[in-house]
């Protein structure tokens, strides 16, 4: 179940406030990110699959709710991944993550085991959001945002795109990500 954290935007210099909304509310976390431009589902967990499984695997577990997300041509292109805490890239992946950037295209995740934190930085707010099993969301292009996965990362996810190179960021060069809390499992 995913958890909703809101808290205004902090100056340098400022202390971390205390948050505008926490809510691990479905509905509410749904109400709260369509609000903003975002989207937010929960989908139905599929039993016999390992964290493990190989990535057709975990595609076709879910090429119902894929299909309908892809409904309209969007995200013509797919993929799996799983990032674990024996990860060889883990710290470096985690780092280029952490850098708010935005993307051309949609950021739409679906994850399918484990957990991530996306902290998205909208007007005077940074609204973040604690994605676990069965949680979907959509991050429209343009989006400054940045993602937590851990220092001990568990997560696989369904990754949709738009284009074939897959995630293409353009780094802010902000340091806003470094005054909020990071996940820690």
């Amino acid at each position: 179940m995913g958890q909703l954290t809101i808290y205004p935007l902090i100056q340098v210099g400022e202390g971390l406030p205390l948050p505008l909304l926490q809510t691990t509310d479905p509905a509410l976390i749904s109400q709260e990110l369509s609000q903003r431009g975002l989207a937010f589902q929960q989908w139905p967990a599929r039993g016999g699959l390992d964290p493990a499984s190989p990535p057709e695997a975990i595609l076709s577990a879910y090429s119902a709710e894929i299909a309908r997300v892809q409904q309209g041509g969007l995200y013509p292109t797919v993929d799996a991944v799983s990032v674990g805490p024996d990860h060889p890239k883990r710290q470096q992946l985690r780092q280029q993550f952490l850098a708010e950037h935005t993307h051309a295209d949609d950021e739409v995740r679906f994850f399918v085991d484990g957990r991530g934190l996306f902290c998205l930085h909208i007007g005077a707010e940074v609204l973040q959001l604690l994605c676990e099993q069965n949680d979907w969301i959509r991050v429209p292009a343009g989006t400054p945002h940045w993602f937590d996965m851990g220092e001990r990362p568990h997560f696989t996810a369904i990754r949709f795109f738009n284009n074939t190179e897959g995630w293409v960021a353009a780094f802010t060069g902000s340091t806003l990500a470094d005054r909020y809390p990071r996940l820690e499992h």
